[in-house]
């Protein structure tokens, strides 16, 4: 896969019409911190397009960027540690859900989760709420170079239980410093649209 062209096309906040696009479109959501708008940059070839914070809770709307013309990458609200009121919370669950059941052009859900911990309530909830949506998410170990080599089996096996995940569901480790793990995201990304 090759970026030549990224454009930010639209963002939908909780009162936003969602767009009905002709393109496939990649989603990806994940705990507040997780590293989510990195990845969304490493995966753009871009430094700073999606905004990146130190503040958890920044991506308060739903992005869509659009790349070569070809697909989006979709980018939901996180969740979890975001310091906002559950009113507000409540509402990016209810936009996340909407675009979830609304998009007709949804290839695949990537759900974001941080490779050195067992996976959250949060995050359990949000996997299994994935599933009910109807889709199975395809698990991203963020921060991976955080980790030593040796011990990366353990953890990915620690998030494969944590999540009861089947033998089939694709984890991709990933590391937004060293950007390991990107070649093998655009690869799966690139089989599942050449099936489009």
């Amino acid at each position: 896969m090759v970026i030549k062209n990224v454009n930010l096309e639209t963002v939908c906040g909780i009162t936003s019409k969602l767009p009905d696009n002709e393109l496939p479109e990649f989603a990806f959501a994940g705990k507040s911190n997780v590293g989510k708008s990195s990845l969304i940059n490493g995966l753009m070839n871009r430094k700073n397009y999606a905004r990146t914070s130190q503040e958890p809770g920044k991506t308060q709307t739903i992005n869509y960027y659009n790349i070569n013309g070809e697909f989006y990458l979709v980018d939901l609200p996180g969740y979890g540690f975001a310091r906002v009121p559950d009113k507000v919370k409540e509402q990016w669950g209810k936009m996340v859900e909407n675009y979830l059941h609304t998009s007709r052009q949804l290839l695949r859900v990537f759900l974001l989760i941080d490779i050195r911990h067992d996976p959250s309530a949060n995050d359990i909830q949000m996997y299994q709420w994935i599933i009910h949506q109807g889709f199975q998410p395809v698990i991203i170990a963020t921060k991976s170079d955080k980790l030593k080599k040796s011990q990366l089996e353990k953890h990915l096996s620690a998030l494969r239980s944590g999540l009861s995940l089947p033998e089939d569901v694709r984890i991709f480790p990933y590391s937004a410093l060293s950007k390991a793990g990107r070649d093998e995201i655009y690869e799966f990304m690139d089989e599942l649209l050449s099936k489009e």
